[in-house]
């Protein structure tokens, strides 16, 4: 994709550049081979002007982590099965077939790029993973009405989340079957 020249730029609503700007993010982060995507770069390959970005996101590292919450909600919805144990495997299921396409590798690499420098960009970086925080709490809150007793937050990030992302950062791809249910079977006790 050739970037946008500005006098090529036409008025985007806020839904298009949003779109543009996500795709510029995971276009570059393909395109450049562990470079770091900038503001810059990304506004020139969205056809943006980079002051839309700062003024929408305030931060690179808030813009990515935009780009990976929105991603991880489209592509791995916690979709509620009947049960905990269903509920919890099958957000496992996702996340590992995630993590073995090129654009899940990608995105494990913008949640290390999108590590804040400052306050304000942990601020503003954490309210996006915040709603995929409240994604899992509805998982929880879900069992509790069922009657069952979920793990607290904590468990279920560093016991499901964390191996994953570990696995995707070293290339060590999940084994090809079993995985999930194995890590669900730990976290649970059984």
């Amino acid at each position: 994709m050739t970037p946008k020249q500005p006098s090529e730029r036409i008025r985007k609503s806020p839904e298009q550049v949003r779109a543009a700007v996500h795709q510029a993010v995971i276009d570059l982060l393909t395109a450049t081979d562990g470079a770091d995507p900038t503001i810059p770069a990304i506004a020139q390959r969205a056809g943006v002007n980079h002051t839309s970005i700062y003024r929408r996101w305030g931060s690179r590292e808030a813009l990515l982590a935009d780009v990976v919450t929105t991603r991880l909600e489209r592509d791995s919805p916690l979709n509620d099965t009947g049960s905990l144990r269903g509920d919890l495997t099958a957000w496992v299921r996702a996340g590992v077939d995630s993590i073995r396409t090129p654009e899940g590798r990608l995105l494990i690499r913008a949640v290390a790029l999108s590590m804040p420098g400052s306050a304000d960009a942990q601020t503003e970086r954490d309210q996006h993973f915040r709603r995929r925080l409240q994604s899992i709490e509805n998982i929880r809150e879900r069992a509790t009405a069922r009657g069952e007793t979920p793990p607290p937050l904590d468990q279920i990030l560093d016991q499901l989340l964390a191996p994953l992302y570990i696995r995707a950062i070293f290339g060590i791809d999940p084994p090809a079957s079993g995985y999930p249910e194995l890590l669900v079977n730990r976290l649970l006790g059984t």
